[in-house]
């Protein structure tokens, strides 16, 4: 109770000013009597001014209910939720996290991987205008979140980012950039694009496939930054299983050491005219922030607040009608109906809410969708869902669903990025609403296409078939398996690690290059 109203102390105004009431009534009542009496007898006085002796016990109960409203609304009730959203400019990036099993070295503490979680917090700290995605690799890569100023999704999934999330083991910086580059080009701003690409440089790949993606980012405007971890010395890789740590060994049972190779990482950020940051470097997320902000920004709708509603409105506007229709019904002249009306309309027009913004944005987006106008859609729903409000999860769900229908129109790898942005979608509003079974039937429907497309991307498995049907909702039967839905409703990361282990027992992964799998 004390969530919903801004002032409590103040509920006791709700019995003391309906007393106070009564007890002045019973006191005006009493001394107008008396001054009556000293005119003539009661009866004489119903006769000469019948109006102005009587005016019914219903006066005494709309001013004490009128009273009683007001000590109502002095407690300051709140329910629902109030946004408070800013147009802010500020950037797009793309994160292309390493996730190899290379960035558990110990080299830098107390390891890579842990190093460049925190340098992502810090860099998401300074930038609180600018839009992140996500995206981790290995042997390639798979998309994390989409584009979103979501801080708790983000933490999400950066807090369960290790080598179990992605399938395929090894290291290919090209399929990083590769994939950042596709989900960058989605969008139809022009603002400025960043790809902000972390890792320990060790690629088992030719560096001209690097340096190929990085000159393509270029080419679609895509400012490119690239970030080192570790050191030259190198240091061996711990691997725990069952609780005992051992040491990583090559396929000649020789223990492995990993080193830190800048040159990758040097020759995409000149390939792209981008930013090299070394790994020796002191304040990498402060640097990052200044190469970003060098670009062209565009103006995004931020929020910077949720909170209960103000609803005090809702109950002055009554309490003001009873008190006017207790004033016209004393009057009597006969235009007392139409004074009434144009008072109550007034009354109600500046009591009322303001429009409601958020219900009009999310209609523009259903109605786009509905007529396949999905690019002009997407950003609408988007930005819905990033208000937190009660629409979230039916804009994230549309989103999730144009994804999933643009990417069974495409084949190949051209489906890969919007069929997981629409897993990313789908996991978003599992988490919004756990129990939602179309959001679980679109899931597990949006795995199968991604799996029948040969796509690479934060899915697979999840039942075989199902590849024809069409991407629509179905309220019951055909959803997740049990332990997969329990998955995907205790935590939406474990449900990306759960899908790759289900795509490496059902598929035979190709071997990493010279069998290097770190």
């Amino acid at each position: 109770m004390m969530r919903f109203l801004e002032w409590p102390w103040a509920v006791a105004f709700i019995v003391l000013l309906p007393i106070a009431g009564a007890l002045a009534l019973v006191a005006g009542r009493r001394s107008r009597l008396r001054r009556l009496a000293k005119l003539g007898t009661r009866a004489m006085l119903a006769r000469l001014a019948p109006l102005g002796t009587r005016r019914g016990p219903w006066h005494n109960v709309r001013i004490l209910a009128a009273l009683a409203l007001l000590g109502a609304a002095i407690a300051g009730p709140r329910w629902g939720q109030e946004k408070s959203t800013v147009t802010r400019s500020g950037a797009d990036v793309v994160l292309a996290l390493d996730a190899s099993l290379s960035m558990t070295a110990p080299d830098e503490r107390p390891s890579r991987l842990a190093k460049m979680k925190q340098v992502v917090r810090q860099l998401r700290a300074l930038s609180p205008d600018d839009r992140f995605a996500m995206i981790a690799f290995a042997g390639r890569s798979y998309i994390l979140t989409p584009l979103t100023t979501d801080d708790g999704a983000l933490a999400l999934y950066l807090d369960n980012l290790d080598p179990s999330v992605v399938g395929e083991a090894g290291s290919s910086l090209s399929s990083a950039l590769r994939q950042a580059t596709a989900l960058l080009s989605l969008g139809k701003g022009n603002g400025n694009k960043a790809i902000v690409l972390m890792s320990d440089g060790e690629a088992f790949e030719p560096m001209g496939d690097v340096v190929t993606e990085a000159k393509r980012a270029k080419d679609a405007g895509i400012e490119v930054v690239t970030v080192g971890f570790g050191t030259t010395q190198g240091s061996t890789i711990p691997i725990v299983e069952n609780g005992v740590s051992t040491l990583k060994h090559d396929e000649n049972g020789q223990v492995v050491v990993t080193q830190y190779h800048p040159e990758f990482l040097r020759a995409a950020a000149d390939s792209a005219e981008g930013v090299f940051i070394p790994a020796e470097a002191a304040n990498k997320a402060e640097t990052i922030r200044n190469a970003i902000q060098r670009l062209k920004t565009e103006a995004h709708a931020v929020q910077t607040g949720v909170d209960l509603s103000p609803r005090f409105q809702w109950l002055i506007a009554p309490a003001l009608l009873l008190l006017l229709l207790d004033t016209l019904l004393a009057l009597r002249s006969r235009r007392r109906l139409g004074a009434a009306a144009i008072v109550a309309a007034g009354t109600l027009a500046a009591c009322s809410p303001s429009a409601k913004t958020e219900l009009l944005a999310y209609n523009r987006g259903t109605t786009l969708l509905m007529h396949d106008s999905i690019a002009a859609a997407v950003p609408i729903l988007d930005s819905v869902a990033a208000r937190h409000g009660p629409l979230a999860f039916r804009a994230t769900f549309n989103s999730g669903w144009a994804y999933l229908v643009t990417g069974r129109k495409l084949h190949g790898d051209t489906a890969a990025v919007p069929l997981d942005s629409a897993l990313a979608h789908y996991r978003r509003s599992l988490v919004l609403s756990p129990n939602d079974s179309d959001a679980k039937w679109n899931y597990e429907l949006a795995l199968r296409v991604h799996k029948a497309s040969g796509g690479g991307g934060g899915g697979g498995g999840g039942g075989g078939g199902g590849g024809g049907q069409a991407p629509q909702p179905k309220p019951s039967g055909g959803g997740l398996g049990s332990q997969q839905a329990d998955a995907v409703l205790n935590n939406a990361a474990r449900e990306e690690q759960d899908v790759q282990g289900r795509k490496q027992q059902k598929n035979v992964p190709q071997p990493p290059p010279r069998g290097k799998d770190w």
